[in-house]
């Protein structure tokens, strides 16, 4: 008998009850310094990587959101699946021609979002959603 995989999304953190009162006591506010930082470091050549990493971590940042782990459990093992990307040149060109000015935008009015109740739950959409728009990254 020959088993299949089993894929699962692993997430495991604070609750939301502690996410709520980070975001409301520092995450609002420092999610602003971050953004601008990493946004900055984005446009310059030497702070690129840097910048990136920032910017991919913008849903911990804001909301201290776990990480998402993508595992397979195939014959009692446990593998961690990255997600296939598009190829390099393509995102470098995205980066260059439009990504660097769009997650610019992305992340202003995300951050403004952030403001109201109703907003907050587009907004912090809109920060998992960092990544694919600077870099096109699958997640």
């Amino acid at each position: 008998m020959q088993q299949r995989p089993i894929s699962i999304e692993q997430r495991h953190g604070p609750n939301i009850l502690i996410r709520l009162l980070y975001f409301f006591l520092f995450g609002f506010w420092f999610s602003g310094i971050w953004t601008a930082i990493g946004w900055i470091l984005c446009v310059t050549i030497i702070g690129l990587p840097v910048g990136l990493w920032m910017l991919n971590r913008m849903p911990q940042v804001v909301t201290l959101a776990p990480r998402r782990e993508n595992l397979v459990i195939a014959g009692g093992q446990i593998y961690r699946v990255e997600t296939p990307q598009h190829p390099l040149l393509l995102r470098a060109l995205w980066f260059i021609f439009v990504g660097w000015w769009l997650s610019g935008i992305w992340l202003f009015v995300a951050w403004g979002l952030s403001v109201s109740i109703i907003g907050m739950v587009i907004a912090f959409w809109m920060f998992d959603q960092v990544p694919t728009i600077i870099t096109l990254a699958r997640r």
